[in-house]
């Protein structure tokens, strides 16, 4: 059986191509494949498909792709802190479908759990389900792609909307700890969407701080079953970056 290891980040996202599809874990700065995006930021592939609860920064994560020009479409639930991303958007350089976080968290591990589509309460009664959300804009600012509407049906009393699932070509995210065998292990919020995103790729892709042996993990631990996980590489300790800093200055600082 082949190695799931791979040497390094760039080996490891080598044969990712122009118009690929991509699952990405991580929430905010937390979590997030940082060196699988810088590895694949250095190719010069492009029009590539994002799935992520949000963007990046600027300068960082997803940020630096978007800012390189190589994200032509994008599914999130949360884009605020981006603001290269908003100006790329409202210019209609950008397409957007903006999801619920509760209904892209599902979708991507419907993805995973070979289910094509669920009902949801999230999101009935809104453009969500009604359609008519700016998907892309025209130069102008007018609408050129709006999201159409969903199918909805009532269970009992209440009204519900049909989602479909998320499958991407490839999952880029990140763990604490992994096995050679590709069983993963994340550190606290980092779980957010990695395991989820993980789930929903063809051909997921792990960036891992401790790389160990099989056996190494108690079973009891593992988060993500290696079954998931096509490739492993050891980037070791990531680098902690805060996303907002707000501080006080202490009493009696001079104003």
């Amino acid at each position: 059986m082949k190695s799931k290891v791979y040497s390094s980040a760039a080996e490891a996202v080598a044969d990712i191509g122009d118009g690929a599809s991509l699952a990405v874990g991580g929430f905010g700065l937390c979590g997030i494949p940082d060196a699988l995006i810088e590895a694949l930021a250095a190719t010069s592939v492009q029009d590539l498909e994002v799935f992520s609860n949000n963007c990046g920064v600027d300068d960082h994560g997803l940020g630096i792709l978007l800012s390189a020009r190589r994200i032509s479409r994008v599914t999130a639930s949360y884009v605020g802190e981006n603001k290269e991303f908003a100006r790329q958007y409202l210019a209609g350089e950008l397409e957007v479908e903006l999801t619920p976080q509760g209904t892209l968290a599902e979708r991507l591990r419907a993805g995973g759990a070979g289910i094509p589509a669920f009902f949801t309460p999230a999101g009935v009664g809104t453009p969500v389900s009604e359609g008519g959300m700016p998907w892309r804009y025209s130069a102008d600012g007018s609408i050129a792609v709006a999201s159409p509407p969903k199918e909805t049906r009532a269970f009992g009393e209440k009204r519900y909307v049909l989602e479909e699932a998320i499958n991407a070509d490839y999952a880029l995210v990140h763990a604490l700890i992994g096995d050679t065998d590709g069983n993963l292990v994340f550190d606290k919020t980092a779980m957010n969407f990695n395991p989820l995103a993980a789930m929903a790729g063809r051909v997921c892709i792990a960036q891992v701080e401790r790389l160990v042996e099989p056996g190494e993990i108690d079973p009891a631990d593992v988060h993500l079953p290696g079954v998931f996980v096509k490739r492993v590489v050891h980037t070791g300790p990531q680098s902690k970056r805060i996303e907002k800093l707000t501080v006080t200055a202490s009493a009696g600082a001079a104003s």
